[in-house]
């Protein structure tokens, strides 16, 4: 019954929302419409406050681009991929791109909204990526941020408090019944979205690499070389990420949908 009424209460909710898509279709046609009531500005100068943060954490750790020839690699890199954004969104040339490397042995890599990009040191030796497959992973993360993913992601999260603490208060739930409701939620919702944006930042990642000059091949390997080293993971079901099986099938039709784009370089 709590779940009905939650859900009945946000379509209410959402009636009317404006929906948008934050990037142009590109060749891999990425065209859902997505759901954003926050500020893209406010959510880039909340990326660069967190950015220094976690960079001057990491200074003071000693810890901030030590690897001065990885550090020269990754960048060059980005180099050849940033130009290749227009594709997607044309005011994204002109963000504030950075990248930087922490010495860290998480197989870790991300890029915040408005192009923050950091590589951790221990996804490239664990893995040991070659050039095109940093350009995979580099593009799949530029792409979470072109695509706005966090910020609409934030703005679901923000719909979904609101209905839940007005269902809440009207009907004296209390907190169980907001556990209830939001767990319901996370799983129809949140869950969902999450393995959509992934499918979407892998799909615009092999376009950029491809268009860089980099084999969009190069992904495949990558959730190859995953695979081999996240064995016993959760089933697909149980993630908010698709398995590793499922990306590397998506993968392989997509990389070569844009492989005339490498080949034609």
């Amino acid at each position: 019954m709590i779940k009905q009424i939650v859900l009945i209460f946000l379509m209410v909710l959402f009636t009317g929302c404006a929906y948008t898509s934050s990037t142009q279709n590109g060749e891999v046609g990425i065209k859902r419409k997505q759901f954003m009531t926050l500020s893209a500005s406010k959510m880039q100068k909340g990326a660069t406050q967190a950015y220094s943060q976690i960079l001057a954490k990491a200074k003071k750790e000693k810890t901030l681009n030590i690897d001065k020839k990885t550090l020269k690699r990754i960048r060059t890199i980005a180099s050849r991929l940033i130009p290749q954004v227009k594709i997607f969104r044309k005011d994204a040339l002109k963000w504030k791109w950075e990248v930087n490397l922490i010495s860290s042995p998480q197989l870790n890599a991300w890029c915040m909204p408005g192009g923050k990009i950091a590589f951790y040191t221990g996804i490239i030796e664990k893995l040991n990526l070659s050039d095109g497959e940093i350009a995979a992973i580099m593009g799949h993360e530029m792409s979470h941020a072109l695509r706005e993913h966090g910020r609409e992601r934030a703005s679901q999260s923000s719909i979904t408090n609101t209905g839940l603490s007005l269902v809440s208060s009207y009907f004296k739930l209390g907190n169980l019944g907001s556990s209830l409701a939001q767990k319901v939620l996370d799983i129809t919702l949140t869950l969902p979205n999450s393995r959509t944006h992934e499918t979407e930042a892998d799909r615009m990642g092999v376009e950029l690499a491809a268009r860089a000059g980099y084999n969009p091949n190069d992904a495949v390997n990558v959730w190859v070389k995953m695979s081999k080293i996240s064995k016993g993971a959760p089933p697909e079901i149980l993630s908010t990420h698709p398995s590793n099986k499922t990306r590397i099938k998506d993968l392989k039709v997509y990389a070569k949908k844009v492989y005339h784009l490498y080949k034609n370089k």
